[in-house]
This record gives structure tokens, sequence and C-alpha cells, in this order.
């Protein structure tokens, strides 16, 4: 049987004339960082301090000894950051260049002095840059030229860290006779039984070429495993694999290097999204046997029984861009994911279930990994498994012409190879998509002109990446990027044909232009808001926050973002002079609003629009960005909104023409019947018009109801405002923007009561007059503090009930200084 050794330990960076102790899995920041030989990136301007790293060589050193009766020894690497020599007793043993594939080199018998030297990658890029020529992109660095995280040279949301190391595990594996080489499941529903055909591959060693081998599959009951990770090797697992049950078995005999054994399992459950059913996986145990029956590899993956395809039918209205999962279609709640980090080597199993629990409590079904950062660990997909998170795959390509010359090319086949074997296995993986907006930017950007001919991308994701996904995983559907409309006959952001990014409005525009129209798919769209205070304070300690302060500026990397800010501000508020609190709250507010805008008004119009992709979940360090979860993992208002508005049943207020038009949207599998009550109110809380309307809404459907012009606030009034209720959901219009309406003071009474469940205290706040967008930012009672609420509208005598975790220093004038209106108190 194989046996593996983890090389994690007795590692050490070369620094000068010293020898730094080193982390494996890292990078050189964390081991400078954990030396003390550079500040924290990501605290204050320190980001400067640091960029001579990036732009030099480093080593890695230890002494390798082993010893072992097996024929083989491989050094496996599952992750080198980027341009990186292997050299082992004075001799090289290979070269890599590419941060997102494996690597495997023959050190049979041999030991000594380990050390892998890692080249600038910087260097690397002006290497390859020469041999291909320029090529455009929209930023000043060299990040088409390199396989390396895009978002390493800097975005606008992230910082320039240019990593290099071993980011992934570096481990001995040594075997005899053969090896599994690769294993493809291809995981099919016929009717009432679930499919396995995998197609496999073994390496084989001298002695072994030729020999009869036996392939053993199994697949076991379903099971519900949690990731986990040894705490000393590193290896992540996803709990039981095999257990309870034998569904099916099966043996295949070969004597080459290739095998292909098929399963049927009868009657699986099958896996569905969150929200539309359970996501059972099933443990699917591969063993590769020697003539005598002894083992001599295993291979083990969980698994689920679904089918997934998009439609993007031709209809009335354009090209339509539809996940259909087991036959139902499906209205996609997704978020846009960028790497956790900026040092990605420190996200652990954790933090990744972590993450994406706060999706799913957000009532996102759709994670749709960026083009711009990296293919994530088998524990990210792992926790999508468990959660029935859809994910959508880019591959690595982002806003940039890429050229399709060598070296480039025959590494962006093998990138390509490698993960989609590697992933596959997984059934949350929904969709392959070829680049992040490359082929829109070779419209729209100026490109084409410079490139004169040059090859740019386009062969990789029109050719090179459809022809991989066809032959290796034919059972997931592939599109060529995002945005694209389907083929050159169409504009490639297109609202009306498939995939659409909408960035006019947070670039020139006010939120309400979401409203404008209706794409069949609206895959980036976003707008901005600073981090948490806590957040802002730890990351910019001793420094008097204002908008325009150094640190602010430096956190904030979108091009004219503060200017963007303040003119969203501007639109609907006063723009607050020196009252950094103050402006603060209000760009939360206005970026709740922004995605709210958009996703209920494409939610009201589906089945046209078929799906929003909220830019963006996550953040890597402390910013000002698009994102609903801050860099230090706190929750902004939008993430709260985010759960009212892709809950399966959203009550909402659509402007449209003359007036709100009431938007019953149930993505719920039941019918939704209730009554809906209008109130039109004015400003001091006084009913002017009640009407009730029973309203029922099929499964998977719209109502929308034009409302009598008698429930209507006037055109223009700054006094008056409508209420919608419906099954505690709530939805409000106001005619004039904010700072146009007569908002009275905002008055309240705040009470602290002990938590249900003890842990926790419930601030309860009681309106005396209207209060809109009543906000409790908990980390401004403590660091540590979160809060079960967002935003909230209450109107006089209405009571709203916090529940508040974290929080001991129990104080209710400490409340007040945290809560937040639009009509200040």
């Amino acid at each position: 049987m194989k046996d593996v050794t983890q090389l994690t330990e007795g590692w050490n960076l070369r620094h000068e004339d010293a020898l730094l102790p080193a982390t494996v899995p890292g990078c050189v920041h964390t081991d400078l960082l954990a030396a003390g030989v550079i500040p924290d990136p990501f605290i204050g301007r320190n980001e400067t301090e640091v960029a001579w790293v990036g732009r030099r060589a480093w080593s890695y050193v230890t002494e390798l000894a082993h010893r072992s009766a097996h024929e083989r020894t491989d050094l496996v690497f599952d992750g080198l950051d980027t341009a990186a020599e292997i050299i082992l007793a004075g001799e090289s043993v290979g070269r890599t260049r590419n941060m997102h594939r494996g690597y495997r080199f023959d050190v049979t018998g041999r030991t000594g002095a380990l050390e892998v030297r890692f080249t600038s990658a910087y260097e690397e890029a002006d290497r390859v840059r020469a041999l291909t020529g320029e090529r455009p992109n929209v930023y000043p660095e060299p990040f088409q030229y390199i396989r390396k995280m895009a978002c390493s040279f800097g975005w606008d949301w992230g910082p320039t860290v240019v990593t290099a190391g071993m980011w992934r595990p570096v481990r001995l594996e040594h075997w005899s006779t053969a090896r599994l080489d690769g294993v493809r499941p291809l995981v099919t529903v016929d009717g009432t039984t679930g499919r396995v055909e995998l197609a496999v591959r073994v390496e084989r060693t001298g002695s072994g070429a030729g020999r009869p081998l036996t392939l053993r599959a199994t697949v076991g009951s379903a099971t519900t495993g949690a990731v986990t990770e040894d705490a000393a090797s590193g290896e992540v697992t996803s709990g039981e694999v095999t257990t309870g049950e034998v569904l099916a078995t099966a043996d295949v005999s070969f004597d080459g290097d290739e095998a292909v054994l098929r399963l049927d399992v009868p009657q699986p459950e099958l896996w569905w999204p969150r929200g539309y059913g359970e996501q059972p996986l099933y443990g699917l145990d591969v063993t590769l046997l020697d003539e005598d029956g002894s083992p001599l590899d295993t291979w083990q993956r969980r698994i689920g029984f679904r089918t997934v395809e998009i439609d993007r039918s031709a209809d009335e209205y354009g090209t339509g861009f539809t996940f259909v999962v087991n036959g139902v279609r499906v209205f996609a709640r997704g978020v846009n994911w960028i790497p956790d980090d900026v040092l990605p080597s420190r996200v652990t199993p954790e933090r990744y279930r972590t993450r994406l629990t706060q999706a799913a409590a957000a009532n996102v079904d759709l994670v749709r990994i960026w083009g711009g950062g990296i293919y994530e660990d088998d524990a990210f997909y792992d926790v999508c498994d468990e959660l029935g998170l859809m994910v959508w795959q880019d591959f690595l390509f982002a806003c940039a012409a890429y050229p399709e010359e060598q070296p480039l090319r025959g590494e962006v086949e093998a990138e390509a190879r490698d993960n989609v074997v590697r992933l596959m296995p997984h059934t949350s993986l929904v969709l392959w998509n070829g680049n992040n907006e490359n082929l829109w930017g070779f419209r729209d950007w100026d490109w084409e002109q410079p490139l004169a001919g040059d090859s740019w991308g386009e062969g990789y994701y029109l050719g090179v990446l459809p022809r991989i996904v066809a032959e290796l995983d034919p059972t997931r559907p592939y599109t060529a990027g995002s945005p694209w409309s389907g083929s050159w006959d169409h504009h490639p952001n297109d609202p009306r044909h498939g995939t659409h990014h909408s960035w006019e409005v947070w670039n020139r525009q006010d939120y309400a232009e979401y409203r404008a129209d209706v794409p069949r798919f609206c895959a980036e769209f976003g707008w901005q808001a600073p981090p948490a205070l806590a957040t802002l304070r730890r990351a910019l300690p001793g420094e008097e926050l204002a908008p325009d302060s150094p640190g602010m500026l430096h956190h904030q990397k979108a091009e004219d973002g503060n200017g963007k800010l303040n003119r969203g501000i501007e639109r609907h508020f006063d723009l607050p002079d020196k009252d950094f609190g103050r402006w603060h709250y209000l760009a939360q507010v206005v970026q709740a609003r922004a995605v709210a805008a958009g996703i209920e008004h494409w939610r009201a119009n589906w089945p046209v629009c078929a799906g929003t992709v909220v830019w963006q979940l996550n953040d890597c360090w402390p910013v000002s960005s698009w994102a609903a979860i801050d860099g230090d993992g706190r929750l902004k208002p939008l993430h709260h909104e985010l759960r009212r508005v892709y809950a399966d049943r959203l009550l909402s207020l659509v402007p449209d023409g003359e007036g709100p038009v009431l938007a019953l949207d149930n993505q719920s599998g039941s019918p939704w019947r209730t009554t809906v009550t209008l109130r039109r109110f004015r400003a001091d809380g006084t009913v002017i018009r009640e009407e009730a309307f029973a309203l029922e809404a099929a499964a998977r459907t719209v109502v929308r109801l034009v409302l009598p012009a008698a429930l209507l606030p006037a055109p223009g009034t700054s006094d008056e405002f409508l209420v919608a209720d419906a099954d505690g959901l709530r939805a409000v219009h106001f005619p004039v923007p904010d700072k146009e309406f007569a908002h009275p003071a905002a008055r309240y009474d705040v009470r602290i009561e002990p938590g249900a469940d003890g842990d926790s205290v419930d601030v309860v706040v009681t309106a005396r007059t209207l209060v809109r967008d009543l906000l409790l930012q908990p980390d401004r009672l403590d660091p540590a503090a979160s809060a079960d609420q967002g935003l909230l509208t209450l109107l006089p005598g209405e009571e709203a009930r916090i529940a508040v975790t974290g929080w001991t220093d129990v104080d209710v004038a400490v409340v007040r200084e945290a809560l937040f209106s639009v009509g200040a108190e």
C-alpha cells in the first residue's frame, strides 16, 4: 500500500544571511511576518512598505531524509507560487511556472539538502512578456503573463501583495507496482438510476509494466460528514466517506494504464440546491489492487446525484440563461467570491465553513468563484456540497488580453486539465466559465487596435477550454465568459442575451437605474460601502477617521471610489460635513438599498431574469468595497439585506411607471397564500388609507398587482409614504429622495433584556415616530459583538427586538450611541 509522509516541518526561509523558520504550507509574507521582518501589510499604509518582498527571489530549504522499501518515491507539491526550481543534493529536479497546478518529481533513493528557489513573479512575467509581446489589461501590473493569482498584483478592492512560496501541502509518496494517477467520476441520473462512470489512469513502475491489476469501486449509502483538517498532517477530509450499506460495487481487470468502470445505484436520493431539497452525499471508494488482491492505492470522495443544464433558448425577450437542476428551473440567488485572504495559504477549512455558512445564512444558493483568484481548496467545495451552494467556477482569466503563445498555452491546458479532474467529483459544481470580462473587454475597452491581430485569449475561451471540458467533464455546462451573449452576433454584454455585468449604475448613475432594464441573468452588479467601524479602527490605528483621511484613501482601491460613494449618498441625503459616523452609516444604507433595488426589480421579472450574482460576498483585507462581509469577517448591513431579498418569499414595492407595483415573489416549492395590508401614511404616522388584498402566488412564480390610485402617495409629495405588510414581511415606498422627505426627528425608547438563549441580550427599540432604516452597529458595543438584524423601518408604536451576542458590558447609553437612523434623533 502507498505510504505518505507530509513535509510540513523543518523548513527554513533564506533571508539575507540568515535562515528564518518557515511554515509549510505558507508563503514568504507569512514567514517574514512571523519573524518580525515586515509589518502587517493590512495595517495603515504598510502595503507600500512590503512591496519589495514581491520583487525579490526567495529560497526555502530543508534536509530531505527518507527510507522506504517501496520501489518509487515521489516528491509532490500541491501548489508552488509560482516560478520555481527544485534542487536536491545540488542537482535540479525540475522547474515550475504555474501556481494553479500540482507537481510530482521522482526522487527515489535521493536524499540531501532540498531547496526550492522562487524567482520573483515580476521577473518571470517580464521574461514571458519579452517572448509574447505586450497585451493590454485594465491594471498596470503584468498578471496576464504569469499563471498566478491575478489579484496578488492588486485590484480595485485589493492590495498589491505579490506572494511566493509553497502555498499548498508538500509530501513524499512511496509506492510500488502502480498508483492511481487520476480518477474522473462522471455522475449522472438516468430515470430512477444513478450512474457512475469512472475513468481511471494509473502510473506504473518498471516492474509493474503490463502486470494485471484490478480496479474496485464501491458506492456507499448517503451520509453528510463534516469537513475536518488533521492537525498533524494538514490533510483535509470530509467526514466518513463510505458508511452504512453498500449500494453498488464493481471490479474491472486491466493490464494497461487506463480503465473504465461503471456502477449503477438504484433510486438514489437527489442532491438539490439549498431551498429546493436535501443534499445527500454518497461515499465513493476506489481501490487499486495488485494481481494477488493486495491494495496498492485508494481514492475516496463524496458524490451526489443530480442533473444540471443551462437553458439558453431564444425567446421573444432574447436569449435566456436559466439553471435547470433535476428538471426544475432555478432563479439563482448568487454572490461573487474572491480569495478570502490576499495570502491564501492562511485560509483554513474552518474559515471556508464560516464564510460559506454566512453566505447560506443570507439565503444565497450560488457562489461564483471569480476568475482573478484561485481554484479553491477542496475544503471550499466540500462545504458547498453539504450546504447546497451551487458553484460557478471561472477558469482563471480576468480583465486582460492573455497571450496564447508558449510557454503560456501549454500551462493553460495543463492547469485546466488538472483542475477539471480535481474538482469534478464535487456535486455543487454546476458551471465552468471561460473568463471574467475579457470577451467584453475586447469589444469595448479599446483592445482591438493595439492588439493588431495578436492573440488575446479568444482561442482559450472558444477553443481550448470547451474542448477540455467536453473531453473530461461532459456532465456539466460550459460558457465562454461572463458576460457573454452566446455568440459574436450580439454585443458580449447585451442584457437581452446570456449573462450581463451591470456596472454603469455604480460608476455613473443612481441606483434607481437598475430598474431601467431586465437582464436575462445579471452575473455582476454592486455598490460600495466602507467596512465596519471596528475593522477600520484595527486597520488604521491612531488615525482620526474621515472619508478622505490618509488611511481611508489607501484602503479605497477603486478609481474615484470615494467620489462615487459620495455621489451615491448625495442623490438621497445631505452629505455629512465632518461627521464620519453619519457618513459611514449613510454609505452602508445606500449600499444595502442599491443592491436591494436591483434584486427586487429583477426577481419581480422572473422568469425573464433568471438570476443575480451580487458583487461581492467577501473581502481579502480591510477595505472599502462592494463586499457584504468585510475583511475582518464582520457583516455589513448589506448581508442582512441579502437575507431579506434572497428569501424564498419576497414582498416588494417596485417602482414602475407612474407608481409602485406590488410584487409577491414566491421561489419556494409550495403556494404562498397571504393577505397583504397596504397603508398610505403621512410622515407623522397618520394613516390616510388602508386596504387588504388576498393574494396567492404559485410555487416558483411572481404575482404583480397594480395598486389602486387611492393608495398611492401623490407623485413628488414630501410627506406621504406607502407600506405593505404580509406574513411578517414589509416593503416601503417613499416617492421622493430622503433629503426631500419631511422625516420627523426619530424618537424611540430603548431597553435591554436577557436573550432567549442565555448567551445573548435583546436590544428592544420602541418607535415613537416613524423610524426609517434604524441600524444597530454591534461593533460599536464591542469589537466581538454581532447582531441578528440589519436595517429596520418602524412605524409609531412598533417594537423591534435585536439579539446581540458577544457583548457583556451592557449599557443602554452605549446602545444609543450605536443606533443610527435616517431621521436623526
